[in-house]
């Protein structure tokens, strides 16, 4: 029985393709914004981004930059077998890029008053992996 078995009949985990260029580029220090330009399906260059305009204090752009990687994000789990559900783990490093845009979206979200999106988002989020939704908080 594998680690990610689900023994409740659950849908399996999803592991989205390793993507190894962008983060490459972001760990080496690169602009976010050259790295999104380049790689624009890349859902964690669209979270750096993200996470650099809310840490900055622009909300509504981080809003706008985390709602890109979040349905970029989307795009790659249906791609990846994806149904709308089910776990996407945050040990699986590729998953991360996604998992931090929706933890972005729901903060930015939260940060702009849009209550039912921030619990929409949370609640996606900790379903999708605990993990993820405990060390992003």
């Amino acid at each position: 029985m594998g680690i990610h078995e689900n023994l409740l009949g659950g849908p399996p985990p999803t592991h989205l393709p390793d993507d190894p260029e962008p983060r490459e580029l972001l760990a080496s220090g690169a602009a976010p914004a050259d790295v999104a330009a380049k790689y624009p399906t890349s859902s964690l260059a669209w979270a750096q981004l993200a996470d650099d305009a809310f840490d900055g204090g622009r909300v509504v752009e981080s809003y706008a930059y985390a709602r890109t990687g979040y349905h970029r994000g989307l795009d790659a789990l249906r791609r990846s077998g994806w149904k709308g559900h089910g776990p996407v783990p945050w040990e699986h490093e590729p998953n991360r890029g996604f998992l931090r845009a929706l933890n972005a979206l729901a903060r930015a979200a939260q940060a702009i008053g849009e209550q039912e999106e921030y619990e929409r988002c949370s609640t996606f989020l900790r379903d999708s992996s605990p993990l993820a939704a405990d060390t992003l908080s």
